[in-house]
């Protein structure tokens, strides 16, 4: 238990919407550029294209990642990207990992 002199453990700062492996490699690889396409992060991820949707859905509605669909030509596309907050729990999130690494 943590008193106003000790902080308390960086375990506690993690993200807990981040901790499935999936979820995690994908706020990683999201992180990384502005947005990605969703064949393009799935085929990154190795992962299967029901796998990475209900992933990225369960991190749209926590509010970390954006979905936009689109057109290129006839064809449908989706782009996936942090969102601001996103970016901001994936911060504090690599932060908590360092700080349990380094036995803070």
């Amino acid at each position: 238990m943590s008193t106003p002199e000790t902080p308390s453990h960086p375990r506690h700062q993690l993200a807990e919407d981040l901790a499935h492996p999936v979820r995690f490699s994908m706020a990683a690889a999201l992180a990384a550029t502005d947005e990605t396409e969703f064949a393009v992060l799935r085929d990154h991820l190795q992962v299967s294209d029901s796998v990475l949707s209900r992933q990225a859905s369960a991190l749209e509605a926590a509010g970390i990642v954006r979905i936009r669909k689109g057109y290129i030509g006839k064809r449908p596309r989706t782009w996936l990207s942090l969102t601001k907050a996103g970016r901001e729990t994936w911060a504090r999130h690599l932060a908590a990992l360092q700080a349990i690494a380094s036995g803070s």
